[in-house]
């Protein structure tokens, strides 16, 4: 099934960056990641300057699948409000999630400086307002669990809010001062491309037919007949990874999004050019570009098939152009580019990191909905150190074993 369908922006607005091979012969490596987007790009990274072998096996041209369609916002709120998260898994575990996340983005951003490579990151400030005025004593209870729990954020009243966004007759927002956004398909290929140079090996447009799970390993059999032997495998394949797990713990959902024309002006297109999103679900959120557009997405929906999914995309589009168009009525809204794809979340809005008893000497990254990103980052450091023989102190809280 096709992830994603459209124009998706990043791709259209970078084309080809990196180019890499096809797998013709057998090989032998510590780790095998399946998945070439940001997530097995962010899990090779920290493999390779942990000095473990690397092979990267995408059947896709890298980047191509669910990265190339992510909006990539980098926000430390999980999809479901902390004060929900709360009742469902506890508030140690809750608490630390959030604040994981919080790490992640400046994680990110070290990682960037580390690179080298311009990938377009910017740190920004996040505006989360009530869709509605029944949703605002929900939002000031959100407000003060993450004050109390230490979390940069202010609260602000209808006139403040209205202040900054005139249009947006909303009856008050919670503004954070730790998030960000970046180019995810640049991300990815600057990631691949520096591990490459460190010794790791990356191969796209091949495709694991089959996977033998054996005390010692896995190994891969790949669809042009060679095969790949590994110590350890890392499924990083989006929502297709849960194939490879009989317990089902991830739903799917269709999302949508839109990027305009770019707007000719030099000062921000609104406030500090901050994220928003509100308190609906399922949720709008806005975001602006580094050459200026304006990027919008949501009207999600369960997802039934991709046919359907793919039929809705150019009226939810006209949705999504006539929201940005009452949020900002000043800015000549023009779409450009837009594209629709598929998401797994799940119950509690944590992803499963880890491995199952089912498959040995293989661990899984998986049910990121939409914090893929910065979950990423996260996984990625609790999977190293499972290599590695060192315990992390925060894998419990997204083990499989939590359902």
């Amino acid at each position: 099934m096709d992830l994603l369908s459209g124009q998706p922006y990043w791709f259209y607005k970078n084309g080809v960056l990196e180019s890499f091979p096809a797998l013709g012969e057998d090989l032998q490596t510590d780790v095998a990641i399946m998945g070439g987007g940001i997530t097995g790009a962010l899990l090779a990274w920290t493999l390779t300057e942990a000095g473990i072998p690397v092979v990267v096996i995408e059947k896709r041209h890298i980047a191509l699948g669910s990265t190339s369609g992510s909006t990539a916002l980098l926000q430390y709120e999980i999809d479901t409000p902390l004060t929900e998260l709360i009742e469902l898994v506890g508030k140690k575990d809750a608490v630390r999630s959030y604040k994981l996340c919080v790490e992640a983005i400046y994680k990110v951003q070290e990682i960037i400086k580390l690179l080298g490579r311009n990938v377009d990151f910017s740190l920004k400030d996040s505006i989360y307002y009530a869709s509605k005025k029944d949703d605002l004593p929900d939002l000031k209870k959100e407000y003060q669990e993450r004050k109390n729990q230490g979390i940069d954020v202010e609260w602000w009243e209808q006139d403040e809010l209205r202040g900054h966004f005139p249009a947006l007759k909303k009856s008050g927002a919670i503004l954070s001062h730790d998030a960000a956004q970046l180019d995810p398909y640049k991300m990815a290929h600057a990631l691949l491309n520096a591990c490459v140079l460190k010794g790791a090996k990356v191969y796209d447009t091949v495709k694991v037919e089959v996977i033998n799970h054996h005390k010692k390993g896995v190994t891969l059999h790949l669809d042009n007949g060679s095969q790949i032997k590994a110590g350890k495998l890392i499924i990083a394949s989006g929502y297709e990874s849960q194939d490879y797990i009989s317990k089902k713990v991830t739903r799917l959902h269709s999302t949508y999004a839109i990027v305009s024309k770019p707007v000719v002006q030099d000062e921000p297109l609104w406030y500090k050019n901050a994220l928003l999103w509100e308190s609906a679900r399922p949720y709008l959120y806005v975001r602006t570009t580094e050459d200026n557009r304006v990027l919008i997405g949501g009207k999600d929906e369960t997802f039934q098939s991709a046919g359907k999914r793919d039929r809705l995309l150019h009226s939810k589009s006209k949705q999504l152009a006539s929201a940005a168009a009452k949020m900002f009525p000043n800015l000549p809204f023009v779409i450009d580019y837009e594209w629709c794809g598929t998401f797994a979340e799940t119950e509690d809005g944590l992803p499963f990191i880890g491995g199952v008893k089912e498959h040995p000497n293989t661990y899984f990254a998986l049910g990121f909905g939409g914090n893929g990103i910065l979950f990423s980052v996260i996984a990625a450091d609790i999977i190293r150190d499972a290599i590695i023989g060192k315990k992390n102190p925060d894998a419990s809280i997204f083990r499989f074993e939590r359902v």
